[in-house]
């Protein structure tokens, strides 16, 4: 333990967001814990016998974040490199692709990503020739916001021999399965470790500065490499900043466990994306006449969640098609009739994305004790009659997606995640897309989205005592200037009661949108300052 996690601090004058007491004002961290949250007449009996009194000058505290799906290292490449996130149109994006070429004359591999031709009005993809012709022949490797498929330069197919003959290659089209994972494997080869530290130290630095506490790195074998897990584990362990749990997608269990990982889970892939036209559905796409791609059976998967429950570890997958799903369902169910229903729950296996479920798949969350990993943001940029989704699904089929009211009602934990850099880290914005989701169905109240992005991370790992700002509990919290706190819920007889001081409901920050969201003035891990915003 450091020397500013023995440190006991006091703050005090502003609002703790606490269930040991909803009005409370002031808060004792000793000893990286919380030692006592109340009121600010009896903080004065405190003043006196601590280190530090922090003022908070009205501002809100709250539990760190936890971000349950994070590619940190391409997280950081996506804030130190080449962004086409907010592109508006195909020859601005190629464009970008050119200057940034200019400005990375040493770069073995140009890397990039973000792009999504679906907000283009050109409606296409940018094509070879045209990279090559920007990069000057360069290798650029360039997934698609959902880096579930990728375009490439010729110089970069160059470094992969025999790559025309693998599953996924399309001379004219982005790269999909085998192609593009050997094309990302040749590209990220390339990154060497001192550029790969800077991204990890850039990504932690925003996470931190937006009140994250904690990230779960998913990675594997087909999405990073192992010397990017381990040293990413280890700089973590090693320097301040949010804690980083990591899980290796690989269904090698004794290989996980040997590289650090909490879980043999993340980004096990048992299909792709919905908008690459690779996530498994029952029916065809609305706007292609095929089912997507099935990566792993119900066997695969069964088998996968024995070996992690008798070994203790968790097991997860990727998850975002309705036949993937029923996958997922189909084979977790298998598990449990071989080592018991009892053990498979007490393992908190889990399922990320989990877009397109039904009643049914729903049910079965409860029953076998998964908890479905999900990205709120996915709507909000994806959603809604003219989006993404419906253009893939066709809009009954979409309004579906996401159905997050109904995974509480049935007692399904729910973790929010961004799958950054896919959607950028954002906490307070995720919370907002799950309170005002495109489909108003399946919205939840603001304080359930805060949970789910608070405890519920913390739960995801297999800790209850965590994620919250109670006496014993972990010292991971974040100071924020906000505005009125209030309750924010979709039912309004809900929201009225709520506010009531007699319902004893701890308030938040509001997040309608246009609303301007939380400024984060310090985060804290384990009693450890990791991020102050300057001059405050």
């Amino acid at each position: 333990m450091t020397e500013s996690e023995h440190r006991t601090v006091l703050l005090r004058g502003g609002d703790v967001h606490s269930p040991a007491d909803p009005f409370a004002t002031a808060m004792v961290v000793e000893r990286g814990h919380v030692a006592w949250v109340g009121s600010e007449g009896a903080a004065d009996a405190f003043a006196s016998g601590v280190d530090e009194v922090i003022d908070l000058d009205g501002a809100l505290v709250t539990p760190a974040f936890t971000d349950a799906h994070v590619h940190t290292t391409a997280t950081g490449l996506a804030l130190t490199g080449l962004d086409l996130s907010d592109t508006r149109t195909l020859a601005e994006a190629l464009e970008r692709v050119r200057a940034h070429s200019a400005a990375r004359p040493a770069d073995r591999v140009l890397l990039g990503q973000g792009w999504d031709a679906a907000r283009w009005p050109e409606q296409r993809p940018p094509s070879r020739t045209e990279l090559d012709e920007a990069t000057g022949g360069r290798p650029l490797y360039l997934p698609r916001v959902d880096v579930h498929s990728a375009v490439v330069t010729t110089a970069l197919l160059d470094l992969v021999p025999g790559v025309t003959e693998l599953p996924g290659y399309h001379p004219d089209q982005p790269l999909t399965a085998a192609a593009h994972h050997a094309v990302r494997a040749a590209a990220h080869a390339a990154v060497t470790p001192g550029q790969r530290a800077e991204a990890q130290r850039a990504a932690l630095r925003r996470a931190a500065s937006l009140g994250i506490g904690t990230v779960h790195e998913c990675a594997g074998p087909e999405i990073s490499d192992e010397d990017d897990f381990t040293a990413l584990l280890a700089l973590a362990a090693a320097e301040p900043g949010p804690r980083v749990v990591g899980y290796w997608a690989d269904t090698d269990v004794k290989r996980a466990q040997a590289l650090g990982a909490l879980g043999a889970a993340g980004d096990l892939f048992v299909d792709g994306s919905l908008g690459s036209h690779t996530a498994c559905l029952h029916e065809p796409y609305a706007d292609a006449g095929h089912t997507g791609t099935a990566h792993l059976d119900a066997a695969a998967v069964a088998a996968h969640v024995t070996a992690c429950t008798e070994a203790g570890l968790q097991a997860g997958f990727h998850a975002i098609g309705d036949a993937a799903v029923s996958t997922v369902v189909e084979g977790v169910r298998a598990a449990a009739e071989t080592v018991g229903l009892a053990r498979v729950r007490a393992a908190r296996h889990r399922v990320e994305h989990a877009e397109m479920l039904t009643p049914e798949t729903i049910a079965a969350f409860a029953e076998l004790g998964l908890t479905a990993s999900v990205q709120p943001a996915f709507d909000a940029a994806w959603g809604g009659e003219d989006g993404m989704y419906a253009q893939r699904l066709g809009a009954e089929r979409a309004r579906t997606l996401n159905p997050y009211a109904a995974l509480l009602r049935a007692g399904v934990p729910l973790a929010f995640g961004s799958d950054s850099p896919v959607t950028p880290l954002d906490p307070w914005g995720t919370v907002r897309a799950a309170a005002f989701h495109r489909t108003p169905e399946h919205r939840i109240s603001v304080r359930a989205g805060f949970t789910a992005h608070t405890r519920g991370g913390w739960r995801a790992t297999g800790r209850d005592d965590a994620g919250i700002l109670v006496p014993g509990a972990p010292a991971d919290y974040a100071v924020w200037r906000t505005g009125e706190l209030v309750v924010q819920a979709p039912d309004d007889r809900v929201a009225r009661w709520s506010t009531d001081p007699r319902s004893g409901t701890p308030g938040l920050p509001d997040l309608t949108p246009g609303a301007d969201l939380p400024v984060c003035l310090r985060t804290v891990v384990a009693g450890r300052t990791v991020f102050l915003r300057p001059n405050e």
